[in-house]
Order: structure tokens, then C-alpha cells, then sequence
């Protein structure tokens, strides 16, 4: 048997070995939730509050880097208790759905609805991001490439240290509530009125969603490297704010303004492509 051989049999029991211990862990999980279902014992409670605390954290970690910095992150991480107590109440083992993929909805539910109480976009924040995606889209759309930091500040009038305010104060507002009026009809339709059924099999809405992942793609391709892999970690690998700032080694604030200052980017460019799409 040659190096290689040993190496590739090595990395196959490896990977068997870490197949069976996931496989056991899921056992063991399962066992713990029926007991629990059926006891309601406080202290099989307590114990499935400590095992997920830490994915709340995970889940208020991707929240935390929209929001300004005046939101307290433990502040989140206690919201998103709550939408954890409440999932373990309501989840049913037998349905065979993993407990994080059920718990993850209420738990970021928990915390935007204790955003919304607190106004976390008053209409004069919106107002700031709306007049940012402008100055992006306009000023990218004469230059023909990413506009700097500079560029921006100047085209707004204003100096270096108001633009980078402005990006700090306008991270909340690229978080959207579904309960927000969308369409002012007489009815005051919401964005969730909006909101299609998923299980409904629709062979349009396919080809649209393939035809926007393309635009979308073409749009990322083109942003600097810095803004391209932050959002890349961001939302194709999962990481926190705080992963991203040990990779780019740079503060979370820091990769929070890297990740503003795409989004906004994006939009700009989507925007301006929307509107020369309208023009036709």
C-alpha cells in the first residue's frame, strides 16, 4: 500500500468517523427532546437554553453588523433568548425538522420585533440611505467605475468623517420589516401582503430568480476586493462581523462599514440598471 493510499483510506475513516459521531449527536438530541416533550421538566428546559445559547449568539451576530453601534449586541442576545424559549416550546421532534432551522426563524423574529418597538429606522435615517444609494448610483454611473470615499464625500459636500457618520447611521436602515406599509392602498398593504407562497410551483418566477442571481452576481463581481469579500464571507460562508475582522484584520467596525458601503453600492447600480431597463 503506497503513501497515497494510506493517506486517502486515512481522510475516508476520518470522514466516517466524524459521519457516525454527528450521526450519534442527532441520536442523542433527539432522545433529549422527546423526554422533554413529554416531562416538560424545567431542568431538560434549561439545559436545551444552554446547548443553542450560543447559535442565539451566532444569529444576533449576523443581525448586529446592519444595525448602528449604539445597539447593544447583549441586548439582542436577550431578545433572541426569548425567541429561543419560545421555540422550544413550540418545536415538534417528531417532524423531522432540525431544531436550529425551526429556531433560527423565531429567534430573528424575536429580535426585529423588539427593534421595531424601539424605531430602529426613523424616517429621517431612510431618507440618509436613499440620498447615499443616489449619490453611488449617479456618481458611478458618470465615472464608470467604484466612486471612493473622496469622491463621495465630495459629490455630497461634506467632509471625510460626516460620510463615514452617515454610513454608521444608515446600517439599520438596510434591515426591512414585512410589516411595514409597502403600498399606501386603501387597504395599506404591507410588504408581507407581497410575500408569495413558496410551495406554489411557479415556472416564471424560476427563470426571474435565475435571471436576478445573474445581474446580482455581475453586480458583486464588480465591487473591490475588500467590499466583494466581505460580502462574500458575509453571506455565502456564514461568518459574524467579528470572523470577518480576524480575516481582513480589521476592527468589526470597520467590517461593518466595508459591508454598508457595498450594500449601498449595490443598490446604486441595481437601481441604475432598473431605471434603463424602465427607460426601454
Amino acid at each position: 500500500m503506497n503513501e497515497e493510499t494510506v493517506v486517502n483510506v486515512s481522510l475516508e475513516a476520518e470522514e466516517i468517523a466524524k459521519e457516525k459521531k454527528i450521526k450519534e449527536q442527532d441520536e442523542e438530541d433527539q432522545k433529549l427532546w422527546m423526554r422533554y416533550k413529554h416531562s416538560h421538566d424545567q431542568r431538560i428546559k434549561d439545559s436545551l437554553i444552554m446547548k443553542y445559547a450560543s447559535f442565539v449568539k451566532y444569529v444576533a451576530g449576523r443581525i448586529a453588523v446592519n444595525l448602528p453601534s449604539n445597539v447593544e449586541f447583549d441586548d439582542l442576545v436577550s431578545y433572541g433568548i426569548l425567541g429561543l424559549i419560545d421555540a422550544i416550546e413550540k418545536y415538534d421532534p417528531e417532524r423531522k425538522v432540525k431544531f436550529k432551522t425551526y429556531a433560527k426563524t423565531r429567534i430573528r423574529g424575536a429580535i426585529f420585533d423588539e427593534l421595531r418597538i424601539l424605531d430602529w429606522t426613523p424616517r429621517s435615517i431612510r431618507q440618509k440611505a436613499r440620498k447615499l444609494e443616489k449619490a453611488y448610483a449617479k456618481l458611478e454611473g458618470k465615472l464608470g467605475r467604484d466612486a471612493t470615499d473622496e469622491e463621495i464625500a465630495d459629490f455630497l459636500k461634506i467632509d471625510i468623517s460626516e460620510l463615514h457618520k452617515l454610513f454608521d447611521e444608515t446600517k439599520k436602515s438596510l434591515l426591512l420589516s414585512l410589516d411595514e406599509i409597502f403600498y399606501d392602498d386603501e387597504e395599506g398593504s404591507s410588504r408581507f401582503d407581497f410575500v408569495e407562497n413558496q410551495k406554489s410551483d411557479n415556472p416564471q418566477l424560476k427563470i426571474e430568480e435565475s435571471e436576478a442571481k445573474k445581474i446580482l452576481a455581475d453586480a458583486i463581481s464588480k465591487l473591490n476586493e475588500r467590499e466583494r469579500l466581505v460580502i462574500t464571507l458575509y453571506y455565502y460562508e456564514d461568518l459574524t462581523s467579528k470572523e470577518i475582522g480576524k480575516i481582513l484584520g480589521v476592527s468589526d467596525s470597520r467590517v461593518s462599514q466595508l459591508h454598508t458601503k457595498a450594500i449601498l453600492r449595490l443598490r446604486g447600480r441595481l437601481s441604475r440598471l432598473r431605471e434603463s431597463l424602465v427607460a426601454e
